[in-house]
């Protein structure tokens, strides 16, 4: 029951990063030519237009989203990979603390510069 659970919760972080990935690419590539979320002269990766977006809680929190959703769809992915190759129920134990602990670290690592890039933007740091 448990593995059904989490094999439901990776193919829906599969959509949700689908979904998010392709709006952080629309910004980010297409910014430029349309000027959503990218008011500045020059490319949507300007450092004027990420200070812009930095500003905002909603990307901040997309940021946030996007991190532990690709976290989770990536490593669980890896888990099931590995658990593949029939080993031994303590090995796959250890993998699995491995893994949730390597996560548990990025995701925190990634939380903390969402946030400060954040505060730091709404402080006026000129890059």
């Amino acid at each position: 029951m448990n593995r059904t659970r989490l094999w439901i919760l990776h193919m829906a972080a599969g959509v949700v990063l689908f979904l998010v990935l392709g709006m952080h690419m629309a910004i980010m590539h297409l910014g430029g030519v349309s000027h959503l979320f990218a008011p500045y002269a020059g490319t949507a990766d300007s450092i004027q237009n990420s200070l812009f977006r930095d500003r905002m809680p909603f990307f901040t929190v997309s940021y946030v989203l996007l991190l532990g959703v690709a976290l989770f769809h990536g490593l669980y992915g890896f888990r099931t990979i590995l658990f593949e190759l029939t080993l031994k129920r303590a090995a796959e134990r250890a993998i699995t603390v491995v893994l949730l602990v390597v996560g548990l670290g990025l995701f925190a690592l990634g939380t903390w510069a969402a946030v400060a890039a954040h505060g730091m933007a709404l402080a006026g740091v000129k890059g």
